[in-house]
């Protein structure tokens, strides 16, 4: 097969080298070019061969995968996966290299390693396929973060603020901004998100990330946001100025009480092979909110969210995709236009203002 995907993995340990070749190559799309136990060792090898998409480790000798990863993307911004140890302890080091510009994250246990790959030999795979198709171009374009962020207002503050342009409002918000994203969604999240002030529409979240990421993720965002931003849990009201994230290994959904709207956090099967899933979140929201709700979808592969948008449509809500121009990798906007559930599609700098102009 011509035009294979050229991948090179770079770990300090020869039995995840072995294990992650062994299982990259049984693939006829996929092609290992090379190994290398240390980013050095990687980078004297890549002056050859340029991978389209790195698989690395975190800790490793001689330069850490921090450095590496933040060297190659200022330099020359390939498609990488991280898979480290430190992962599964949800460690900074793993946020940090989201928000450096890794598209995905891969957790391996300190014990059983082969074992483990072995078994999510699938996950890797799926990643490298989605690494390979993103459009690394666009991780330069994301918001820029300010320095300090201005003090967030509390409830009372943020209602006295939005009573000053609108109505009068009760101690809840009757619309909700509903967002799903995946791959590249890291950065296309703080893109939008930093650029919200913290008044408007209480704003629900699904980004397709592993468990233990999610909080810290969501740490990391409202650290740099004018807006409220934290992990979701169950029962967990949606407010003005707030932005409630999914927590990774888990489905959310919107509910209803009387005036005011909640979320459930709740286990549940995987759906389109994602926990939590886009479509859970939006089908909910369609019939819960129904016209009193604005979906945005953004960056990533796949077609999960594509048929819960086109429900909110149907239902009357107001629906926005990321522009093709913009997306890291164009899957699940591009299914959610092709099913015909999307009144608008625009470019990632212009999603801030269509959230703001809703309310």
């Amino acid at each position: 097969m011509t035009n294979k995907i050229k991948v090179m993995i770079v770990d300090d340990s020869a039995v995840v080298r072995q294990v992650n070749r062994e299982t990259l190559e049984r693939e006829a799309d996929i092609e290992v070019i090379g190994v290398a136990s240390d980013p050095l060792y990687a980078l004297d090898k890549m002056k050859t061969q340029w991978p389209d998409v790195l698989v690395i480790d975190i800790e490793m000798p001689r330069m850490d995968g921090l450095t590496f990863l933040k060297k190659i993307m200022s330099e020359r911004p390939t498609p990488t996966i991280v898979c480290s140890s430190l992962a599964e302890k949800g460690a900074s080091a793993t946020m940090d290299a989201l928000a450096a510009g890794a598209l995905a994250i891969i957790t391996k246990p300190k014990l059983g390693v082969k074992q483990f790959l072995q078994g999510a030999g699938n996950d890797l795979v799926s990643a490298v396929r989605a690494a390979a198709r993103a459009n690394m171009s666009h991780l330069t374009r994301g918001a820029a973060r300010p320095l300090a962020p201005p003090p967030k207002l509390g409830m009372d503050a943020m209602l006295a603020a939005q009573a000053a342009s609108t109505r009068a409002m009760a101690e809840t918000t009757d619309r909700v901004v509903a967002i799903g994203t995946s791959t590249g969604g890291t950065q296309a999240l703080e893109a939008v998100l930093t650029k919200l002030p913290n008044v408007g529409s209480g704003i629900v979240i699904v980004q397709h990330m592993p468990e233990k990421f999610t909080a810290m993720f969501a740490e990391r965002l409202n650290s740099l946001c004018k807006l409220e931003v934290r992990e979701a849990q169950n029962g967990d009201r949606i407010m003005p100025g707030r932005a409630l994230i999914a927590p990774g290994g888990r489905h959310m959904m919107l509910r209803r009480s009387g005036a005011q709207y909640y979320v459930e956090v709740a286990d549940g099967p995987l759906v389109n092979r994602h926990k939590p899933s886009v479509d859970v979140l939006f089908r909910s929201v369609a019939q819960i909110a129904g016209r009193n709700a604005l979906g945005v979808i953004m960056t990533g592969m796949g077609d999960d969210g594509a048929r819960g948008m086109k429900e909110m449509h149907d239902a009357g809500a107001r629906t926005v995709a990321e522009d093709e121009s913009t997306c890291i990798v164009f899957g699940m906007p591009k299914e959610a236009i092709r099913m015909g559930g999307v009144d608008r599609v625009v470019p990632l700098d212009a999603i801030p203002a269509e959230i703001i102009a809703y309310g």
